[in-house]
C-alpha cells in the first residue's frame, strides 16, 4: 500500500511531460523516441516495478497490456513484461540481475524511486561507452532501491534519435554494510510480446569469422556466449532479432551489441506466454564481482539498433552511430595511408637490411606506410620464433644493431612514389602476453593469470599478463610509451594471440577489462597522433569496446579473398566498413592455397578502410606488378567513400554466386559498386545487379557502358554484367550523378 501512495504521488506531482524533445517523462510513464523508434515503459501503481510497454516503430501511447490467464504455478512477475528483471519474486525468467547477499540470499527487490532526463550522455567510468552532446543524444536515469538490503540500482537510458538507437547500462551501488556479490549482469534487457522472431548471430573461429546463422526464437532459450575471456573468434556480442519475412531491405530488425572486450552472454528467451526476454551482457561464470560496503559496480554499455527498413537500415544506423557517436580516434573520418605489413612476406627472418630493403620495394609500389610485424625485439631471448621473447620489448641487438629510431629514420629517408612526403613506419606489439622464454616472465612469474599450483596453461607457446594486475597496467603502459618515444612512430598494431584460461576468480575477467581499458585509454590520450589497430588473431577481438578507443582492427587472418569476402559482409551486419583492416596477400594463399587474381583480391580488401599489402613485391609476377598502378588509383578514389558513405549489401555470397556491395558518398554524388562472380557459370544467367540509395528522381552516369540512367531504374531494374566463363572476377562499377 505503502509503494502505491508514493507513486500515485510522484505522478501526481509529476503532471503533464517532463523533458524535452527525444524523451518525456508523463508521471512515471516514460517515452523514448526517434526519428524512426520509440521506447516505452511505466512503473507498475501497485508494485513499484518497471514495466516494459514497446519497443519499435514509432508509437506514442500506452495501450493496455495482453490479457494472459492468470493460473497455475505461472502468475504474478511471469507474466509482466519488465524493464529490469530481479531474481526471486514470481518470475521464472533469467533475470538481468543476480545478487548474492552475504547471508547467501539472492532475493533483491528493486523498486522505483525517482528519476530525471538529462541533455547529452554522461560518460562510464572506466568503461567505453557511446557519447554525443545535446543535439545527438538524451538520457533518461531511472534509481531503483532494495528497501530489505539497502542496494540501489541506477539505469540508464540514452537515445541517439537519428539513428534509432537506445543505449543502456547500469550501476549497482551498495548501501549496505556487508559485502555483496554480482552474480549475474545484463546490461540491456528487454521483454518482447508474443512475435515470431528470428535470431541472426555471427559465429567462426580463428580465420573462419563473423559467418552469419539464423535461428528461430522457440520456446525456451535461444543463447551463446563467449567464454574464452574476450569477445572471441567463435561468437561476438551482437545479435538480431528478425521477423521471418524481414530481407536486407524491408522487416522489422532489433539489433542488440554489447560495448565489451571480455566475455559475455546473449539469450532470448520465450516463456509459455510467448513474450520474449532479451539479454546481453556478462557471462555469468565469469562474473561472481564482489561489492563491499560503498561500492559501485557499472555494468559494460549495451546498444540496440531498431530498424523498419530491414537489415541494411540496422547496419548502417550501428556504422553511423559507432563512426559518430564510438569511435573516438583522431583517424576516425580521415582517409587511411595504404600499408604494407611484413609478416607474410618475411615472418619472423627479419633485421635492420631485410627490412629497409622491403621498405624500398614498398616506395616502389606507392605504399604510404610500411609496417615493422612480429619478430624485431628479445636480448637474452632472441624472438626468432613464437616460443622466445614475448614480454621483452626491446629491439634485438643483432637485428637492430644501433635501436629503432636510426632503422626508422631510413624508412623515412624513402618518400612515397612520385611525391616527397616521407615514407611513413609503423610497429607490431602484443603487449599482453609473455612467454615463459622471456626475462620478463623469469623476473615476474605471479604476473600472469594463474590458479594456485595448477599448470599454467600454454597457447602459441605463451601466457596473459594478468591485466588486472595495476603493476601489469604500468609496465604496459611505460613499455608502449617507450617504443613510441623511441623513434618516429606513426601506426601501432596491438595484437592478441590467445584466450585467457587458469583464472583464479571468475572476477578476474571483468577487473582485466577495466585495466586494459584504463591502458588504452591512457595511451590513446597520450598519443591522439597515432594510427592505433587492434588486432587479435584476426577478428577474436573486433569488437564495439575496443572500437571506442581504435578506429580499426584487423578483420581476419584468413586473407584468402573468396573467404574474406563473407567474413567482411558478416562484420558489416553491426561494424562500419571503414573500421576494418584488409590486406591483398600472395597467391597461393597460405591458409587455402587457393589462386585468386589481384585484381579480386583488391577489390575484396578496398571494401575496407584501412586497405593494404601482406606479401614481398619482389615476388609479384609480371601480370600482378602491371596491375599496381591501377589498384593504387583505384584505392585512392574509393577509400574517401568507405570511411565516409553508406555502405549497402547488395548479394551475400551465403546465397549468391554473384555477390556485391555498394558505397554511396556522404554527398550522394557517386557511388561505387563491388560486384564478383564466385564460380563460372554456363546456366544460369547470372541476375541483373539491383542497386540501392539511390536518389530514384535523379540521373547517374555509369562506368559500364557509360549509359545514364534514373537512380529508379538503376535500383529497380538494374543492370547486367557480362562475365567470363572463369572462377573469381570481380568488377568496380562507378556512378556519377548528373
Amino acid at each position: 500500500m505503502l509503494v502505491t501512495l508514493v507513486i500515485s504521488l510522484l505522478a501526481f506531482l509529476s503532471d503533464g511531460a517532463v523533458g524535452q524533445g527525444p524523451i518525456t517523462a508523463t508521471g512515471t510513464n516514460f517515452t523514448l523516441t526517434g526519428d524512426g523508434v520509440s521506447y516505452l515503459f511505466h512503473v507498475d501503481r501497485f508494485s513499484g516495478d518497471l514495466v516494459s510497454d514497446h519497443f519499435g516503430g514509432r508509437a506514442t501511447d500506452f495501450t493496455p497490456p495482453a490479457a494472459i490467464y492468470q493460473g497455475g504455478w505461472s502468475d504474478g512477475l511471469t507474466n509482466t513484461r519488465r524493464e529490469f528483471p530481479d531474481v526471486g519474486r514470481s518470475d521464472f525468467r533469467l533475470p538481468a540481475i543476480h545478487i548474492q547477499h552475504e547471508s547467501g540470499s539472492t532475493v533483491s527487490e528493486f523498486l522505483y524511486q525517482t528519476h530525471k532526463v538529462v541533455e547529452g550522455k554522461p560518460p562510464l567510468p572506466g568503461l567505453p561507452s557511446t557519447y554525443g552532446n545535446e543535439s545527438d543524444v538524451s538520457t533518461l536515469i531511472v534509481n531503483l532501491y532494495d528497501n530489505y538490503s539497502d542496494i540501489s540500482a541506477v539505469l540508464s537510458y540514452s537515445i541517439f534519435p537519428r539513428e534509432n538507437a537506445i543505449a543502456r547500462s547500469f550501476q549497482i551501488i551498495n548501501n549496505g554494510t556487508s559485502q555483496i556479490t554480482i552474480e549475474r549482469a545484463a546490461s540491456f534487457s528487454a521483454d518482447l510480446p508474443n512475435l515470431d522472431l528470428d535470431m541472426i548471430e555471427i559465429h567462426g573461429d580463428w580465420a573462419h569469422e563473423f559467418n552469419r546463422v539464423n535461428r528461430k526464437i522457440d520456446y525456451g532459450e535461444t543463447t551463446f556466449r563467449s567464454t574464452e575471456g574476450y569477445s572471441s573468434h567463435i561468437h561476438n556480442p551482437f545479435f538480431a532479432l528478425v521477423s521471418p519475412s524481414t530481407t536486407e531491405t524491408s522487416g522489422e530488425a532489433w539489433g542488440f551489441n554489447l560495448l565489451y572486450t571480455g566475455s559475455f552472454q546473449a539469450t532470448a528467451e520465450r516463456f509459455s506466454h510467448g513474450f520474449i526476454r532479451v539479454l546481453l551482457g556478462l557471462n555469468p561464470l565469469h562474473t561472481n564481482i564482489p561489492l563491499k560496503p560503498g561500492e559501485t559496480f557499472t555494468s559494460p554499455e549495451a546498444v540496440s539498433v531498431y530498424s523498419s527498413t530491414g537489415i541494411g537500415g540496422m547496419s548502417r544506423s550501428f556504422h553511423d552511430l559507432y563512426r559518430n557517436h564510438l569511435s573516438r580516434s583522431n583517424y576516425t573520418h580521415q582517409i587511411r595511408p595504404i600499408l604494407l605489413n611484413s609478416w607474410e612476406g618475411l615472418g619472423f627472418e627479419i633485421n635492420q637490411t631485410s627490412l629497409v630493403s622491403l621498405a624500398g620495394e614498398a616506395e616502389e609500389l606507392g605504399v604510404q606506410l610500411f609496417v615493422m610485424d612480429d619478430g624485431w625485439f628479445g636480448v637474452e631471448y632472441p624472438r626468432n620464433n613464437d616460443s622466445l621473447g614475448l614480454g621483452d620489448w626491446t629491439p634485438n641487438p643483432a637485428k637492430f644493431p644501433d635501436g629503432l629510431r636510426p632503422f626508422v629514420q631510413q624508412v623515412n629517408n624513402y618518400t612515397v612514389l612520385n611525391t616527397s612526403t616521407p615514407l611513413q613506419f609503423g610497429i607490431w606489439v602484443e603487449p599482453e602476453m609473455v612467454d615463459p622464454n622471456s626475462t620478463l616472465y623469469h623476473e615476474h612469474p605471479d604476473w600472469v593469470l594463474h590458479s594456485d599450483r595448477y599448470q599454467r596453461t600454454l597457447t602459441r607457446n605463451q601466457l596473459v599478463l594478468n591485466v588486472g594486475l595495476p603493476e601489469v597496467q604500468e609496465f604496459i603502459i611505460s613499455t608502449i610509451s617507450s617504443i613510441i618515444d623511441a623513434a618516429n612512430i606513426q601506426y601501432i598494431k596491438w595484437d592478441n594471440n590467445r584466450g585467457m584460461h587458469e583464472m583464479s576468480r571468475p572476477s578476474d575477467d571483468y577487473s582485466y577489462m577495466l585495466g586494459l581499458y584504463r591502458v588504452i585509454d591512457n595511451l590513446t590520450t597520450a598519443y591522439p597522433n597515432i594510427l592505433w589497430e587492434g588486432c587479435a588473431s584476426g577478428g577474436g577481438r573486433f569488437d564495439a569496446g575496443l572500437l571506442h578507443y581504435w578506429p580499426q582492427h584487423w578483420t581476419s587472418d584468413n586473407t584468402d579473398a573468396s573467404n574474406r569476402l563473407t567474413i567482411q559482409m558478416g562484420t558489416s551486419l553491426v561494424y562500419p566498413p571503414s573500421a576494418m583492416s584488409c590486406h591483398v596477400s600472395a597467391i597461393p594463399n597460405g591458409l587455402t592455397h587457393r589462386n585468386i587474381s589481384i585484381e579480386y583480391r583488391a577489390h575484396v580488401a578496398l571494401m575496407c578502410g584501412s586497405f593494404g599489402f601482406e606479401l614481398n613485391p619482389s615476388e609479384l609476377s609480371t601480370e600482378e606488378g602491371s596491375a599496381i598502378p591501377s589498384i593504387m588509383e583505384e584505392a585512392r578514389k574509393i577509400n574517401p567513400i568507405v570511411i565516409s558513405g553508406s555502405f549497402y549489401r547488395l548479394a551475400i555470397p551465403d546465397t549468391s554466386n554473384w555477390p556485391a556491395a555498394q558505397f554511396v558518398s556522404s554527398a550522394g554524388d557517386q557511388a561505387v559498386v563491388f560486384a564478383f562472380q564466385q564460380q563460372a557459370t554456363v546456366k544460369p544467367a547470372p541476375p541483373p545487379l539491383k542497386m540501392q540509395g539511390l536518389d530514384p528522381s535523379a540521373s547517374y552516369r555509369n562506368n559500364v557502358d557509360n549509359g545514364t540512367y534514373s537512380g529508379a531504374t538503376y535500383m529497380n531494374a538494374g543492370i547486367n554484367l557480362q562475365w567470363e566463363t572463369r572462377d573469381y572476377q570481380s568488377k568496380t562499377i562507378w556512378l556519377y550523378r548528373q
